[in-house]
């Protein structure tokens, strides 16, 4: 057996049913308990971006921690890793990876809420919170060696999976489909612009992310819209082919013909959390490094990530696949989607190629600071700048693995970090909730019925922190 069949058959294992039963239940009692926040607080939540008040204690503002977030999430998981989904799984995928992302929103609130609550001041000053930190002392120091494999496998995504081989690989491809530059050239590009900006921390990486996040985002809505405004007339057959893979025991298509339901939903579930990153437990740590005082505040900003890159990225990447009808052809990854933009207009690829560039460079920069805090918990702050030299040389080394194992070692690693922290987000569900009715309250402090009226969790909620019983 070799080491992509070995992968697959591990990658396989961990991704069989009971993470899926993991993932989608706990999004699923998330949103109960919460009452549909991810429908009734949404506008709240999209106005809050731009209009957080930027109140309390924090080293970036929650706008730069949400871009942050964003570069993180918004990466090659938004274009080659739906291209892949659908490859995989058939169209079906993509309405799983919808549903799981609609769950994933209330997973992802939850997240930057316990991240704020119970994050912590490392000895440089700085602030860290996160799936480590809430598990330890949300659920108790019992629970530590949990949080210590969620550190470790946060480490081993930064460093061998979404952080650095998947986001090189698919830049040098693209570059040298697009414009012809060797893998060499760009990826030494790459390497020095990575460490010209990770050198410089937190505050170094969210300035750089406020300016490019918005303008990327908004390159690429443009573009996918010019493209199913060209074929809207393929529209409707495109949302068959969707509903009828989501539901059916094959694809529509005889080159997909043995594709599963169970495949379409590991295919689009996997490359949904690989594309927004909700039940991961990464986006959170950027989160704890807001200023506000409120977590139920940052937990709402942090929520929008989800509904930008998959509710509208991840969806309009998938149906400009689909209505092009390149989905059904031999292309791989990137080069699928870029044929598929240039089946539409003659600059479509060099626009693509573009977007995936910033996309993925942009990742690079986030998962360097996921990475060096889950270090920091670790190991302590000493081991910072040793672990950045280490990220650099990795990003400078993806361009030459083989792209098989990239995606597979992602999938494992992130399966890693998912498992300790979705047990968390379940333990601390009420912890979640009484936040919230909190949050709400201040907002509305003479509206009766709030989102969480009448859920009756108790008049005193007895909440565990740093030793101290306090009523919440």
């Amino acid at each position: 057996m070799n080491l992509v069949h070995l992968l697959e058959t591990i990658d396989s294992w961990m991704w069989g049913a009971p993470l899926l039963i993991l993932v989608m239940g706990t999004g699923l009692w998330l949103t109960i308990r919460l009452k549909m926040l991810q429908i009734i607080r949404l506008p709240l939540a999209l106005k809050l971006i731009g209009k957080a008040p930027d109140e309390g204690s924090g080293d970036v503002s929650s706008f730069g921690a949400l871009s942050t977030a964003l570069a993180a999430t918004v990466g090659t998981g938004s274009i080659v890793g739906v291209a892949t989904a659908i490859k995989l799984g058939g169209p079906g995928s993509l309405f799983w990876m919808l549903v799981a992302a609609f769950f994933g929103m209330a997973t992802k609130y939850a997240e930057g809420l316990l991240s704020v609550k119970y994050r912590v001041k490392d000895r440089n000053g700085q602030f860290s919170g996160g799936p480590m930190y809430y598990i330890e002392n949300g659920l108790g120091r019992r629970f530590k060696p949990l949080a210590m494999l969620f550190a470790f496998s946060g480490i081993l995504v930064a460093l061998f999976g979404i952080g650095t081989f998947p986001q090189v690989k698919a830049i040098v491809s693209s570059t040298e489909s697009s414009f012809g530059v060797p893998t060499v050239v760009t990826a030494i590009i790459i390497s020095v612009l990575t460490a010209v900006v990770t050198i410089g921390g937190l505050k170094s990486i969210a300035k750089v992310s406020t300016k490019i996040v918005p303008f990327m985002s908004g390159l690429y809505i443009v573009v996918c819209l010019i493209v199913l405004i060209k074929f809207a007339g393929e529209l409707p057959h495109a949302i068959a082919l969707v509903l009828q893979g989501a539901f059916s025991t094959t694809s529509a298509t005889g080159g997909f013909a043995g594709a599963t339901i169970m495949l379409a939903m590991r295919s689009g579930v996997a490359r949904g959390i690989f594309a927004n990153e909700a039940g991961l437990g990464s986006a959170p740590i950027a989160a704890a490094a807001a200023k506000t005082k409120w977590p139920a505040e940052q937990g709402l900003i942090s929520m929008t990530g989800v509904f930008i890159d998959t509710m509208i990225i991840c969806n309009l990447t998938g149906f400009t696949l689909l209505v092009t009808g390149i989905w059904s052809g031999n292309d791989d990854g990137g080069l699928m989607t870029q044929h598929a933009f240039s089946s539409a207009f003659p600059a479509g690829a060099e626009l693509v190629t573009i977007s995936l560039i910033l996309f993925a460079f942009t990742t690079i920069l986030g998962w360097n600071y996921y990475g060096e805090r889950c270090v920091e918990y670790l190991l302590g702050v000493k081991w910072i700048k040793p672990y950045r030299y280490l990220f650099i040389i990795l990003v400078a080394g993806g361009a030459f693995i083989k792209l098989d194992a990239i995606w597979l070692l992602a999938d494992i690693f992130n399966a890693m970090m998912a498992f300790p922290n979705l047990i968390a987000l379940l333990g601390l569900s009420g912890i979640v909730v009484a936040e919230t009715r909190t949050y709400m309250n201040s907002l509305y402090p003479n509206k009766k019925k709030g989102i969480l009226a009448g859920a009756n969790v108790g008049a005193a909620i007895q909440v565990e922190e740093k030793g101290q019983t306090i009523n919440s």
